[in-house]
């Protein structure tokens, strides 16, 4: 892969922005983006323009997830292409208010990069979020970070199901990465998660300063959780959940799910088990947003991914 023909030759990336608040109650993004607002030297790099950006600014005045509807799925086509006006829900018209500013979407005057700030309440530690396998600059962007975090763990999610991928905020840049940092609870702010959020975004930018400057980043693989599955609680015929993540799954997000562990506990106390064809790996597990989505944790599967050599045109 190091051979001249094989290098990509990728543009520089002069538009950055950085998101907090898609969610308003998720605090370490909000904090961290209203801090930059005030003083952004911490976040200035050579030659990068980094807006600190907050998106959901009611959801994130009451500190609730959001308003009307979950800002973070609001980016559609048909969000953004809707008519304009007050009779719309507040996230669609903040969608599309945030997609006249950093985009618009798949367009060449979208953002270079869009970091989209994210708290979970499950134990998923420091998680990038992929939504490309081909994206070669966020590979290598992810590559840079983890090994500059090392020996801490920053693990990556890739999203790129075709009927679990969701129309996120971050979406309409050219390179959209999302982070998720927890456990947190929602409304809270934990030094130990803020921090980590605070290290990652520096050896972020630390990489694009480089890549802008001219430095040829080899190839590379990198190993990444790919989506699999939504899986629900188990629920009665009036759709109420009648079991439990079962304590031997909690807390266990990236821990290997083999078929007969497990899963739920009813509330009688009956084991429920996984009845999956083979090995997952869980995470999102017991996510508090996510009960309003039917959604207990996902599974996803361990693979490699091989980022091409990258270098600026």
């Amino acid at each position: 892969m190091s051979s001249f023909n094989s290098i990509a030759s990728l543009e520089e990336a002069r538009r950055v922005a950085i998101f907090g608040g898609t969610h308003g109650n998720e605090m370490s993004g909000v904090t961290l983006v209203n801090l930059w607002v005030k003083n952004g030297a911490e976040i200035q790099r050579k030659g990068v323009e980094t807006k600190p950006f907050i998106t959901n600014p009611k959801a994130v005045e009451k500190c609730a997830r959001y308003v009307d509807t979950d800002l973070n799925r609001a980016f559609t086509p048909e969000n953004l292409s809707a008519p304009r006006g007050d009779n719309q829900p507040y996230e669609v018209q903040r969608a599309q208010e945030i997609n006249r500013i950093f985009g618009p979407k798949g367009s060449p005057d979208a953002y270079d990069v869009i970091f989209d700030l994210h708290n979970t309440t499950s134990n998923m530690g420091c998680t990038l979020i992929l939504e490309s396998s081909k994206d070669h600059f966020n590979l290598q962007m992810m590559n840079y970070i983890k090994k500059a975090i090392a020996p801490s763990s920053c693990l990556v999610l890739l999203n790129e199901h075709p009927l679990l991928k969701y129309s996120t905020s971050r979406s309409i840049a050219k390179h959209p990465v999302g982070l998720e940092v927890g456990p947190q609870p929602q409304g809270v702010l934990r030094s130990n998660i803020f921090e980590a959020m605070r290290v990652i975004l520096k050896h972020a930018l630390d990489f694009i300063e480089l890549f802008n400057e001219g430095m040829e980043f080899p190839s590379c693989t990198v190993e990444v959780f790919r989506v699999l599955e939504r899986i629900d609680y188990p629920r009665d015929a009036n759709g109420n959940i009648i079991a439990m993540v079962h304590p031997n799954l909690q807390d266990c997000d990236w821990e290997p799910l083999n078929p007969g562990d497990p899963m739920f506990q009813t509330f009688d106390g009956k084991t429920i088990r996984f009845q999956g064809s083979g090995t997952v790996y869980p995470t999102f597990i017991n996510e508090a947003a996510y009960y309003e989505k039917q959604q207990a944790f996902v599974t996803t599967r361990r693979e490699s991914l091989v980022a091409s050599s990258i270098r600026k045109v």
